[in-house]
């Protein structure tokens, strides 16, 4: 029986499944995680560090962003998910090494301070692998 899947029905495939699968997973967890913690930080504790509380958030909207666009798996999400990636490894690596230089503005963790330390360096790994993993799912280009 000849295969009559579209060229789109098999990019939302192969983005979702095996690695994909567990990409989606992982950024979920984050989205969850980063959240959380940012809402507790942002309602309990403003006044003790509101620039790194802040960034919390910005770190949740993008774990959340890049969980929802890997779902969807269309061209235009997988767009949105590689800026998603690209802001989240610049935000990861300028906040972790702010957070060394400036000490003082992170007296609590947050998800990108000290780049990640606290959740196991995930979060400078996770934008890698997003990365990766939406050029490794492609679509082939078609010559003109």
């Amino acid at each position: 029986m000849p295969d009559t899947s579209s060229p789109r029905d098999n990019l939302q495939q192969a983005t979702r499944t095996g690695f994909g699968r567990f990409l989606i997973a992982v950024y979920a967890v984050f989205a969850v995680a980063a959240t959380s913690r940012s809402i507790v930080q942002l309602t309990t504790r403003f006044d003790v560090a509101p620039f790194a509380y802040i960034l919390s958030a910005v770190a949740a909207v993008v774990y959340i962003v890049a969980t929802v666009g890997l779902a969807r798996a269309t061209e235009a999400s997988r767009k949105v998910v590689t800026v998603s990636c690209i802001i989240e490894l610049v935000g990861v690596l300028a906040i972790g090494a702010l957070s060394y230089i400036q000490p003082d503005d992170f007296p609590d963790a947050t998800v990108w301070s000290h780049f990640g330390q606290g959740y196991v360096f995930i979060p400078v790994v996770l934008p890698i692998a997003g990365l990766w993993w939406l050029r490794r799912t492609r679509q082939p280009r078609t010559p003109q």
